[in-house]
């Protein structure tokens, strides 16, 4: 496992390749982006992107969603994965929100936790990227460059990653390294055959670094 120091600059020059690297999931607010982060799992943000414009403008708010049944909720994201409980998950977490947090999306990880269908990675992703409140989501990319660049461990669980990216890198940047890594896994550190060798400046450190 690479130092701090070199773990850190690995996750710097990553931002560097994908400096403006924004979110893939479309949304207009901070509800919207729950939702899409939700949908998202074990499926693409392209498909999720494809669903979500009708889902919105048949629910537009919590209320809509917590009036409709899951059944009703369904035909509207059939097109992607585990869509079954997905729609159960949205329902029950539009009720949620309207009986626990008078219809708004909390702004801490431990409430954002308690609605159904929302865990860690969901949650980080919406403090950071919905509130601005630093905190570094994990996902599959993530991970995979993480474990491959030797930032982590190789058995490292997607909590000990995340606590080690937020250890090595100041808050500020948090937000950043985990959008220009989903770019990176997406564009060159693949699954199979990463093409991560064409950029030396990942593995040659400056000679000052431990």
């Amino acid at each position: 496992m690479l130092s701090k120091a070199k773990s850190r600059y690995v996750i710097r020059e990553i931002i560097k390749l994908f400096p403006d690297a924004k979110p893939s999931l479309n949304f207009n607010n901070v509800f919207e982006l729950l939702v899409a982060v939700m949908l998202s799992a074990q499926t693409t943000d392209a498909a999720v992107n494809k669903v979500t414009p009708e889902l919105f403008k048949r629910f537009p708010d919590p209320l809509a969603f917590a009036q409709a049944s899951s059944k009703e909720i369904e035909p509207y994201i059939a097109k992607i994965g585990l869509y079954r409980n997905k729609a159960r998950f949205l329902h029950q977490c539009a009720k949620q929100l309207l009986t626990d947090f008078d219809g708004q999306v909390p702004r801490t990880r431990e409430e954002l936790e308690t609605l159904s269908g929302v865990g860690r990675k969901t949650a980080n992703v919406v403090l950071s990227v919905g509130f601005g409140i630093p905190a570094f989501a994990v996902d599959t990319h993530v991970t995979r460059i993480c474990k491959h660049h030797q930032i982590c461990k190789q058995s490292a669980t997607p909590l000990e990653i995340e606590k080690r990216v937020m250890d090595v890198l100041p808050p500020k940047e948090w937000l950043a390294a985990h959008q220009a890594m989903i770019s990176f896994g997406r564009a060159i550190c693949h699954p199979k055959n990463p093409e991560c060798d064409h950029y030396p400046q990942l593995y040659h450190f400056p000679d000052d670094l431990d």
